[in-house]
């Protein structure tokens, strides 16, 4: 086992066993604040798919974050007021199942990221990140306009989403739920970097034109990459409307997507565990930091400088390699 695999290793033991121990301590809150880092890194994992391996800066991932919470949310709010959604071709309901709500809500990402990366991919650069901040900023304003589901001020989901043979109310077992999606996501993620797709993923990253004279369309592989990410992306989104039982356009903001970007970098780019790393930290930091000034994000942006400066390769690369990455 080398460095980097002992440094993924701890991270996923520290993240399970301080869920644990919280929990054995009686602190509830701690629980949910670690269930909250393993849902922010979901979502920075299916950008990590993109951005790390793909080099596809992508500044609007909130927009699938949201649409998966507010698919999770819209079914729930349907089941618990008995008002259907539509009435054919069948009378519908909605849900308060998890694996329907996931499914659907990864079904509505994915059918999102392929018209949006459809469109997005025909340019590149600068270009590519301000068309996805306008596509990410439209369905947020489409949401803040929508008074069917709250509107701006948003959509309750009164009792949490039900998951066989669990019961999601206890903030431990819920915990272990999600901690169990975000390494079966991770194990996903690293069975795709290491398959031909990957591969060529990584060198339409680092050299279309070789792609393409290999007989590979580069377009086509980020695209398809581009899909996986945001059913990714949007199934952390049902599981954090599932964890605050609350949706709000807030999910849909630019905010976010500079977040997960923040967090890859903190975590390192194209590390399996960067999302994990970077979403723990910076997680830690507004829950020490915030009680002890309002302005905490300055020591964070000092933080995040730091990294950018001396370690290129992130939080990991450093640990795992000690040096600096050009």
């Amino acid at each position: 086992m080398n460095r980097a695999q002992i440094v993924n290793a701890a991270l996923a033991l520290g993240l399970v066993g301080f869920g644990l121990g919280v929990w054995a301590m009686g602190e509830i809150f701690l629980v949910t604040l670690a269930t909250k880092v393993a849902i922010l890194a979901i979502a920075g994992a299916g950008l990590n798919l993109v951005l790390g391996f793909g080099g596809l800066v992508s500044f609007g991932h909130s927009a699938y974050f949201g649409l998966g919470g507010y698919t999770a949310g819209i079914l729930a709010h349907h089941a618990l007021n008995y008002t259907p959604m539509f009435e054919w071709p069948f009378l519908f309901e909605g849900t308060t199942s998890m694996p329907v709500i996931w499914i659907t809500a990864m079904i509505v990402g994915a059918l999102a990221a392929a018209m949006i990366g459809a469109l997005s991919l025909r340019t590149a650069g600068v270009y590519f990140i301000m068309i996805t901040l306008a596509f990410g900023q439209m369905i947020f304003y489409f949401a803040i306009s929508w008074p069917a589901y709250g509107g701006e001020d948003g959509l309750p989901i009164y009792v949490r989403n039900g998951f066989p043979g669990l019961n999601t109310l206890d903030p431990i077992q819920f915990f272990g739920l999600v901690c169990a999606v975000l390494f079966a996501v991770l194990a996903l993620i690293a069975i795709l970097a290491r398959s031909r797709f990957g591969l060529a993923l990584q060198a339409a990253r680092q050299n279309r034109q070789r792609l393409m004279a290999v007989g590979i369309r580069p377009g086509g592989v980020l695209l398809v990459a581009f899909v996986i990410s945001g059913a990714i992306t949007a199934l952390a989104g049902a599981l954090y409307a599932d964890l605050n039982r609350f949706v709000s356009p807030s999910m849909l903001s630019w905010h976010l997507s500079g977040e997960l970007l923040v967090f890859l970098i903190l975590g390192g780019t194209g590390r399996l565990f960067a999302p994990l790393a970077g979403a723990g930290l910076y997680i830690a930091l507004e829950h020490l930091l915030g009680g002890v000034s309002d302005h905490w994000q300055l020591f964070f942006g000092l933080l995040l400088l730091a990294v950018v400066l001396f370690a290129r390769g992130g939080v990991i690369g450093f640990l795992a390699e000690g040096k600096r990455h050009g």
